[in-house]
């Protein structure tokens, strides 16, 4: 018996300093977000706040092609500034009337403009590796805001025994442990990746909050016709005993 859980010992010494060369990636750790909760909202000046991160910072490199301008109204952005925000980009439009294409300023009606031509393009700006959409990123990802935070936060020298390639960075929340992206946030590093997660968050699901109030009246709803149906079985159980007994 000793001999065999002495194996086992061994056994597990063994398998984790293979996964630690290996670069395995840490599960994310959990973490309390307020729009998570059964009746949580979104935090509407953080959200703001992670629209800046990601126009000064994610945009440089992310694609966010499932969210119009005009979609920042609903985190509080006035009809001027979308229309101002709008305008900042170029959009390729057309044929004219000679059937030629042309540049115009982004309408509010307009995606999200992408900072790369072409996928091609993209790759060659990013080492060959191709940055994620960033539209349904939430929900594409395990572990969802919890993974995408601790990305962000989690870059470190690489450990021991573990030699990352050129151009290439460690971090032990990616699978595998070596990303093609540099740390992309610097100053108050914890306070933006709260931010951008919640923007991100809110772009993934921009109609949680309806769904949670439809749910809630429902749920009222159930709970009020359940009462009524129980008080009129009452009532009915009640006379049709009063009938037996006359």
């Amino acid at each position: 018996m000793r001999k065999i859980i002495s194996f086992l010992v061994l056994f597990a010494i063994l398998f984790l300093s293979v996964s630690a060369v290996a670069g395995e990636s840490v599960p994310p750790l959990q973490h309390n977000w307020s729009h998570k909760s059964l009746f949580g909202t979104y935090d509407r000046e953080a959200v703001r706040r992670g629209y800046q991160v990601y126009s000064e910072v994610c945009s440089l490199c992310h694609t966010m092609k499932f969210v119009s301008y005009r979609n920042l109204a609903d985190i509080g952005f006035l009809p001027k500034e979308v229309k101002n925000i709008a305008a900042q980009y170029s959009v390729t439009d057309g044929p004219n009337d000679d059937g030629e294409m042309f540049e115009r300023p982004a309408l509010p009606s307009d995606t999200f403009m992408s900072p790369f031509k072409n996928e091609k393009s993209a790759r060659a700006a990013n080492n060959g590796a191709l940055p994620p959409d960033m539209s349904l990123l939430v929900f594409a990802r395990e572990g969802g805001e919890d993974y995408i935070y601790d990305l962000l936060t989690g870059f470190t020298p690489p450990p021991t025994g573990i030699q990352a390639q050129t151009d290439i960075y460690y971090n032990k929340y990616f699978p595998g442990g070596q990303i093609a992206m540099p740390q992309p946030l610097s100053d108050n590093l914890d306070q933006s990746a709260q931010d951008v997660v919640q923007f991100l968050a809110w772009v993934s699901d921009p109609y949680m909050e309806q769904r949670k109030r439809m749910g809630v009246k429902v749920i009222l709803f159930l709970l009020v016709f359940a009462g009524v149906t129980f008080k009129i079985k009452q009532r009915v159980w009640s006379k049709a005993g009063k009938g037996k007994t006359n």
